[in-house]
């Protein structure tokens, strides 16, 4: 049994605008709306095709092997394509066969389509579609340009939407925030990595910049507040202070966000803290150039795909691994030891409460009230998972824990950093 959409009806995703509600919370929200649209044997050239095609992928396909057919009037469901979760619920009406009384002929079923025909990897040389969290001007974005020139840059809502997109074979890569040197990690980040089966393929670091963007011919004499992502806010508290700013501060969703925001709403009393190239986007002028407290602000990113890379020894590289064990923190000095004995440096090492388990009793009984928290911990180590030496490493962890796992092995940005340049 093959399955089609029902007639003039289409899950078509499309770049959302941000929803206009208030000033202290702005969101750009993925929606879907109903369209009709022919598809024809491969994909189209023009960025509307891929993405209604990649619609059908994100929806719940019947497979003939896994499910006998039903009767009429009945849909089935499968939860996962290409062994992964859909987030669109959808019916689907079967074909029923035409009757075989008539003297015309029976049509046959259309062909079933196929992540070839939908959205093929791209060939050498070909644009990688990379998706990010945030609105155009966002530092996600230009850490996208960065991490792959000549992208198409595919902005998501969400942090979520980011991994669902690469899953659905809607972008090639993904290029997310994972830390930031003075406001620590993206802890929202990490849960999704655990949560979601794609592998780090590359890190790229970002300078961030901050620019004071108001509507043109609007001074800082008549500004009420400023608005921000809560991080951006705090990394430019004091600058914001000494130029007499003593106004109030206000969190959006994201950087790039606010100074839309302020131009789309013609806000003249409100500034925005962001990018130069937001600026340009939005038809702000910079009322104040570089004002983060500390010039030595940059942020790390990763590069996300669907399938790993074959690890190297040409270069330096990083690997980074999640673990845990069964009887919490007992066995760390254990793990961490497995590396020190073999030379191995660690860059980063961080705990995050385990969602299935999160606390235990002490005593491993139902008596008593004192508990501990359950943890996962991610590892970052330079070596390559190439080398004997890392091999052996996660061979001995292994030995210790009751979950391990590798989310990617990858080479390391050794690009020089300058934190006096711009986004």
């Amino acid at each position: 049994m093959q399955a089609l959409l029902p007639p003039n009806y289409l899950l078509k995703p499309y770049i959302p605008l941000p929803s206009r509600v208030g000033p202290t919370r702005l969101t750009v929200q993925c929606a879907y709306r109903s369209d009709s649209l022919n598809f024809h044997s491969s994909v189209g050239s023009t960025r509307s095709d891929w993405q209604s095609s990649c619609a059908i992928l994100a929806s719940k396909v019947v497979s003939s092997q896994e499910q006998p057919a039903e009767k009429s009037g009945s849909a089935d469901h499968v939860a996962a394509v290409n062994g992964h979760k859909t987030s669109v619920d959808l019916d689907l009406v079967p074909i029923e066969k035409l009757s075989s009384t008539d003297d015309k002929p029976a049509s046959p079923p259309a062909k079933a389509l196929t992540i070839a025909d939908l959205s093929p990897a791209p060939m050498h040389g070909a644009q990688l579609r990379v998706a990010y969290q945030g609105v155009p001007g966002a530092y996600s974005e230009a850490a996208a340009g960065k991490a792959y020139p000549n992208c198409e840059a595919i902005p998501c809502d969400q942090f979520e939407v980011a991994f669902q997109a690469v899953e659905l074979w809607i972008a090639d890569r993904a290029v997310l925030p994972i830390e930031n040197s003075l406001g620590g990690s993206i802890h929202r980040n990490y849960d999704l990595l655990l949560r979601h089966r794609l592998h780090i393929v590359g890190e790229v670091q970002l300078p961030v910049h901050h620019c004071l963007l108001a509507l043109p011919g609007v001074r800082k004499d008549y500004l009420t507040r400023v608005i921000s992502h809560p991080q951006a806010l705090a990394q430019c508290e004091l600058t914001l202070t000494k130029l007499g700013l003593n106004v109030a501060r206000e969190a959006v969703d994201d950087t790039a966000g606010a100074a839309e925001f302020i131009a789309a709403n013609n806000l003249r009393d409100t500034a925005a803290i962001a990018s130069a190239r937001a600026a340009d986007l939005y038809g702000l002028n910079i009322l104040a150039d570089g004002i983060q407290d500390d010039s030595s602000n940059v942020t790390r990113f990763v590069m996300l795909a669907r399938e790993p890379i074959i690890p190297r020894t040409d270069r330096p590289f990083k690997t980074s691994i999640v673990f845990a064990h069964d009887k919490g923190t007992s066995v760390l000095f254990k793990v961490l030891s497995a590396f020190a004995f073999r030379n191995i440096s660690l860059t980063k090492i961080e705990s995050r409460p385990h969602r299935n388990r999160p606390i235990r009793l002490v005593n491993d009984s139902n008596e008593g009230t004192a508990k501990h928290f359950e943890y996962l911990f991610y590892v970052d180590f330079e070596a390559s998972m190439a080398e004997v030496r890392a091999q052996n490493a996660l061979a001995e962890v292994q030995e210790f824990t009751s979950f391990l796992r590798v989310i990617g092995s990858y080479p390391m940005d050794m690009t020089p950093w300058s934190p006096s340049r711009g986004d």
